[in-house]
């Protein structure tokens, strides 16, 4: 199966774009829905292998949350109205009664709502770079007190909550350097491996000044940023996940967004999820060679990985 892209109407009336890679899914062993990030799209980049995909028999299906790429907008964006867009999509393709995650970046926050709300659809849930929200009432203070992007999600909630216009215009403005300005190459938030996957990517492409002046677009990220590091009604320390939900985590040791540290509080709440961490791993590891297809070896055979940049 080729990559194609097409649209389905929700209940509400809005319509979801989504793309489909891998094996036809009336063929599949396995069929996964990849939840993608911040600032990105249902284009985003897995590079799993063709030939462990059909190997496997995979159906991988990528769509535009809310906003995003050729879906409509969702004015009343919430994590559970993400996790309702995940089970609709997968009712109206018929995907399944049950079908895998992998949640990608801060598209780790709808996985997490599918883990709280829509356990029963899931075979397996593996994040990527998964983003944590500082307000989970089971992450140490003691560890979070100084950490200074505490301070920045709670400036830019604030903000964005109550002075949208206002944070509109820091960051299309062209006295000061904004965030998103510098966001695409520092190396205050990529190590030197994802400085090298930026060289040879788009990297963030509704982040630049350009598409940012687009109202419509500052608003679907304002609004996807205020639903993940909002107040949620759950943490993940809250969930049952037994062995069975075959739960998998991979993030790197220098990701410089999230703290490894704070992926370890959650394995402390969470014993039974399964952590992989790269030694060497920015935030960008999903992009890195191989990584994709040790995160389907793992996620759907139950692999152990090979240990990935060691050197």
């Amino acid at each position: 199966m080729g990559d194609s892209s097409n649209r389905v109407k929700l209940r509400d009336g809005r319509f979801l774009a989504y793309r489909e890679r891998g094996v036809p899914k009336e063929e599949a062993k396995y069929k996964i829905i990849l939840v993608h990030g911040f600032g990105s799209s249902k284009d985003m980049n897995f590079s799993a292998s063709k030939e462990l995909i059909e190997a496997l028999g995979v159906y991988l299906l990528f769509y535009d949350r809310s906003g995003y790429g050729e879906s409509d907008s969702n004015t009343k964006r919430s994590l559970e109205s993400e996790v309702d867009d995940i089970a609709e999509l997968a009712d109206q393709l018929e995907i399944g009664p049950k079908f895998y995650l992998i949640g990608i970046s801060m598209g780790s926050y709808p996985t997490w709502g599918c883990l709280k709300h829509i356990p029963h659809r899931l075979s397996g849930v593996a994040f990527v770079a998964p983003v944590v929200n500082y307000g989970w009432p089971s992450l140490p203070k003691k560890l979070i007190k100084k950490d200074y992007r505490r301070g920045i999600l709670k400036w830019s909630l604030w903000i964005s909550k109550y002075a949208p216009g206002l944070l509109h215009w820091w960051v299309i403005q062209k006295v000061f350097p904004s965030t998103s300005s510098v966001l695409e190459s520092n190396p205050v938030y990529f190590n030197s491996h994802d400085m090298e996957v930026l060289k040879r990517t788009t990297g963030f492409p509704m982040l630049t000044k350009d598409k940012l002046r687009e109202r419509s677009v500052f608003d679907t990220l304002r609004d996807d940023f205020v639903a993940c590091f909002g107040e949620w009604d759950f943490e993940p320390a809250d969930l049952s996940i037994t062995q069975e939900s075959c739960v998998h985590i991979w993030h790197g040791k220098e990701d410089k967004v999230v703290p490894f540290q704070l992926q370890r509080c959650i394995l402390q709440k969470q014993p039974l999820i399964n952590y992989h961490e790269i030694p060497h791993g920015g935030h960008l590891i999903v992009h890195y060679d191989d990584i994709c297809d040790a995160i389907l070896r793992t996620l759907l055979l139950g692999e152990e990985e090979q240990k990935l940049f060691e050197q």
